[in-house]
């Protein structure tokens, strides 16, 4: 338990959450395994999150703090963590997702990461590297709970076709992910367009780029390079990728006509083959 004793609340948000669930657990006069059995998870578990060596997940955090009756103190903190842990470069740009009114994005060879299964997800993140592939895979979902949020951001997502056909994680995987699209059909704060194969030349041939606007902050435009993101508030820079914007989503598909492309992918590709 020597992890426990030198835990420094202050060194990373994964360390903080850590103290507050061992300091709540104690006060509440429980173990470790007491815990575990309360929340219907390993007292093992409860004890590598108190000692930074586990990522919490948002539904481990809610337990808890119904058990503990923290006030929702875990699941508050439990955003902060998951960002923490991605890419140093990519963590103000997660929190840019947090403040956003209006996502738009334009993706040429794979879904969105805010629109993304987690089969679909692990397979990604899995291509060349597998290691904590779990935690990694979480981390990256986690990021999806915008959308819960009391006025979540509006997003569009223009997706070229080539992203239907790129078969991510086998099929049984892609069909998964494409039904998850579906289901956003009816939904006016999630617009899904597709770019046909029949648009030819577009505006976003330079590449997949995304456009945050916030209410109190300058419109960002964000790009990534090979282990790096280049986020940008240059006017002329905006200005042009918004135009950029208009023209793809002029030229892509309505979002009825995309899901009917959607779907018919989905059944012509990926759906259940005759033995």
């Amino acid at each position: 338990m020597t992890h426990i004793s030198i835990l420094d609340p202050g060194a990373s948000p994964l360390d903080y959450y850590g103290f507050e669930l061992r300091r709540h657990r104690e006060a509440a006069g429980l173990t470790q395994k007491q815990l575990g059995d309360i929340v219907n998870y390993t007292g093992s578990l409860v004890g590598q999150i108190e000692t930074a060596r586990k990522l919490p997940t948002p539904e481990f955090s809610e337990r808890v703090d119904a058990a503990l009756g923290t006030g929702g103190l875990l699941s508050r903190l439990v955003g902060l963590v998951m960002r923490s842990q991605l890419p140093a470069w990519f963590q103000q740009m997660a929190e840019l997702e947090t403040r956003a009114m209006e996502i738009c994005t334009f993706q040429t060879h794979v879904v969105h990461g805010l629109l993304q299964t987690e089969a679909y997800v692990r397979a990604v993140l899995g291509a060349m590297d597998k290691e904590n592939l779990d935690d990694r895979t979480a981390v990256r979902l986690a990021r999806q709970r915008i959308f819960e949020a009391e006025e979540p951001p509006v997003l569009w997502m223009v997706l070229s076709e080539a992203a239907l056909h790129q078969e991510i994680g086998g099929r049984e995987t892609m069909r998964g992910q494409l039904d998850h699209l579906l289901s956003f059909e009816d939904n006016p704060r999630i617009n899904v367009q597709v770019l046909p194969f029949e648009a030819g030349e577009h505006a976003g041939l330079q590449g997949s780029f995304n456009l945050y606007r916030c209410a109190n902050d300058p419109d960002i435009v964000y790009t990534e390079g090979y282990g790096s993101g280049h986020p940008t508030a240059n006017p002329d820079t905006v200005k042009d990728c918004s135009l950029r914007y208009d023209h793809l989503r002029a030229v892509a598909l309505s979002i009825r006509d995309s899901a009917a492309l959607i779907r018919r992918v989905m059944e012509d590709r990926y759906g259940e083959q005759l033995a």
